[in-house]
């Protein structure tokens, strides 16, 4: 089902990003993970590399990670909202996410993920609740459709803001924590 899925996304023609893309960014990881991370959509190295989060908010994003005993190939997996690049890095189109999400839902389905992650302000949006407010209500835990799901701040936005980083700190512990209790219930 998982290479269907895959191959299908590919060839993917639902909205006008197809006509610019290099490459279709399904996803990265491990598709059994019981974490999953979820961006808003790929950026000119994404697009070009077919991988998510590979460019220099990708490097903090994996340094992020490392912090909490996380690895895209062994224990998460990576998705995102839109899986082409929308022109010049620009936020994607509600039409363009109600285009791409459906792909989205059936990665979740087959992963069934415990704990999703969103990383910035659309992703939140799309999946946490239409109002979200990332300034405020990054680091908290949401209950959604029977799991977990917090955001946290865009690696980018870490960039772009060095600012934000001691929260985005508390934040990775937080997840951490959240992790261990809510994989060592559910798994009991």
């Amino acid at each position: 089902m998982w290479k269907s899925l895959k191959q299908e996304c590919m060839s993917c023609k639902k909205c006008p990003l197809w006509e610019t893309r290099h490459n279709v960014v399904f996803g990265v990881g491990n598709p059994e993970a019981e974490v999953m991370f979820i961006g808003e959509g790929p950026g000119e190295n994404e697009d070009l590399q077919g991988e998510p989060f590979v460019g220099r908010a990708g490097k903090l994003l994996d340094d992020m990670l490392r912090m909490i005993d996380l690895d895209r190939s062994r224990n998460i997996y990576i998705g995102n909202i839109v899986k082409c690049r929308p022109p010049k890095n620009r936020d994607p189109l509600g039409t363009e996410q109600e285009s791409c999400i459906d792909w989205l839902y059936r990665q979740i389905e087959l992963i069934n993920p415990k704990i999703i992650v969103c990383l910035g302000r659309i992703a939140a949006m799309q999946m946490i609740k239409p109002d979200f407010r990332i300034t405020r209500e990054h680091g908290q835990w949401f209950d959604v459709d029977g799991r977990k799901c917090m955001a946290l701040y865009h690696p980018a936005a870490l960039l772009r803001d060095p600012h934000k980083r001691p929260d985005t700190f508390e934040d990775l512990m937080t997840l951490k924590q959240g992790i261990k209790d809510w994989c060592d219930t559910y798994n009991k």
